[in-house]
């Protein structure tokens, strides 16, 4: 006899090679969905590998970033997210507090979103936060790199939410209408090292959920990262070279009526006296896209526990709740 023990929750992270999910055999691409499916009722996060986006163009990116908070303060100040409606551009250090009640997150951040300029549709019918992007006058090569990196990011975006549709045993394209254009985020951040003086519970970022469809994270080889799995315990998600950390957003509850959920995460700056970069790319769909629950996810009563809204009216929501006035 083998005594009954209860299952315990995940202690790592999965790594899911994407290769397959690639395949023009269906049923390849279905395998992979499954092992989405897996991960995203248990721990919620996943390692990619073997995915579209080239490993020189992502340490590219981290490079970028350094180059970018090592400008002079003046250079970054112009570009204050604060001074602008739409909240892109420079993010001060401990501008933002994630974990409502703790102190401010120690890092700093720059942030891009859909370029709108006055002819762009969401311009023309008032969308809140619609804008252009800032971008440092100085720096002239890096709006160029910034933009094709988080084109290519967005572009895994799509590919994964198209897996993440035949992990639910939707139609593959079930997302796709509301990710020609994505109510995208890209942001780069930068974690000092842990300072002496820091605050009780005072982190490079708080613990969270984050807010959209799916969140396609690239970090250096500092680490920091750590996920509350289901039993409440928190994790460690060190730096995979080569791979990403993806994870789901709170739009995701709502589409699965809770099936697939929404992990709190945060960062604990190192004490190494290294800085960490990182750079998160979220892919979410247009503004008016309409969050609800998936037909195949629907209970029997035909009451979904959470109720059908838009994607730009939660995000904004979001903004709000985390930046404060300046959203």
């Amino acid at each position: 006899m083998i005594p009954y023990e209860p299952p315990h929750a995940a202690k790592e992270i999965p790594v899911i090679d994407l290769t397959d999910s690639y395949s023009d055999d269906i049923e390849k691409r279905k395998k992979v969905a499954w092992e989405i499916h897996k991960t995203c009722r248990d721990t919620g996060f996943f390692y990619v590998k073997n995915h579209s986006v080239p490993k020189e163009m992502m340490d590219g990116h981290l490079a970028l970033a350094a180059e970018f908070f090592n400008l002079p303060a003046e250079e970054k100040q112009a570009l204050d997210s604060a001074n602008e409606d739409s909240t892109r551009g420079y993010e001060a250090m401990a501008n933002q507090t994630l974990d409502e009640g703790s102190p401010p997150d120690l890092k700093e951040g720059f942030m891009s979103s859909v370029d709108a300029d006055e002819n762009h549709r969401y311009t023309k019918l008032n969308v809140p936060g619609t804008g252009r992007n800032q971008w440092p006058a100085n720096f002239p090569e890096f709006k160029e790199k910034y933009e094709a990196y988080v084109d290519k990011a967005l572009d895994l975006g799509r590919h994964l939410a198209r897996m993440l549709a035949l992990s639910l045993e939707l139609p593959e394209d079930y997302f796709d209408e509301g990710l020609v254009e994505p109510l995208h985020y890209g942001r780069i951040l930068k974690y000092p090292p842990h300072p002496k003086d820091a605050a009780p519970n005072q982190l490079g970022a708080g613990a969270h959920t984050d807010w959209g469809l799916i969140t396609i994270l690239l970090q250096d080889q500092n680490g920091g990262l750590e996920v509350q799995n289901a039993d409440g315990d928190w994790i460690s998600a060190p730096p995979i070279d080569g791979a990403y950390i993806i994870n789901l957003g709170e739009m995701v509850p709502v589409i699965t009526n809770g099936l697939y959920k929404a992990t709190p995460h945060r960062v604990l700056n190192n004490i190494s006296g290294n800085t960490r970069y990182s750079a998160p790319v979220f892919c979410d769909p247009e503004y008016f896209y309409k969050v609800k629950c998936a037909p195949t996810c629907m209970p029997e009563s035909g009451e979904p526990d959470y109720p059908e809204m838009t994607a730009g009216e939660h995000l904004r929501s979001m903004f709000q709740k985390t930046f404060g006035a300046s959203a």
